[in-house]
């Protein structure tokens, strides 16, 4: 059997993370206040730590909701960066013009 030539990766897709994980964040919250009232009878099933899953969920989506803004910050400081690097290289080496 030929093997099939491989195809060069595909650049990495952008995503607005921090709204990904803001969003799922939300709901773990939602959930947790949706379970709390119900929390004696979740308890005589046998389910009683549902609601403190949730809770759970929703406090380490802030943790994630403070990394993804971290992580996003440092993209756009690092990108920043390196386009005043190309504007600083650029500048000094333009075309020379002379009028004679």
């Amino acid at each position: 059997m030929p093997k099939t030539p491989l195809h060069p990766s595909p650049p990495p897709l952008e995503a607005n993370d921090v709204a990904i994980v803001g969003g799922g964040t939300v709901l773990w919250f939602v959930a947790f206040l949706a379970l709390l009232p119900f929390q004696g009878t979740l308890s005589d099933h046998g389910h009683g730590t549902w609601p403190w899953i949730c809770l759970s969920g929703g406090l380490l989506g802030l943790i994630g909701l403070w990394y993804c803004r971290a992580r996003r910050d440092a993209i756009a400081r690092s990108r920043a960066a390196e386009a005043a690097a190309r504007e600083a290289e650029t500048d000094g080496k333009g075309p020379a013009t002379r009028s004679d």
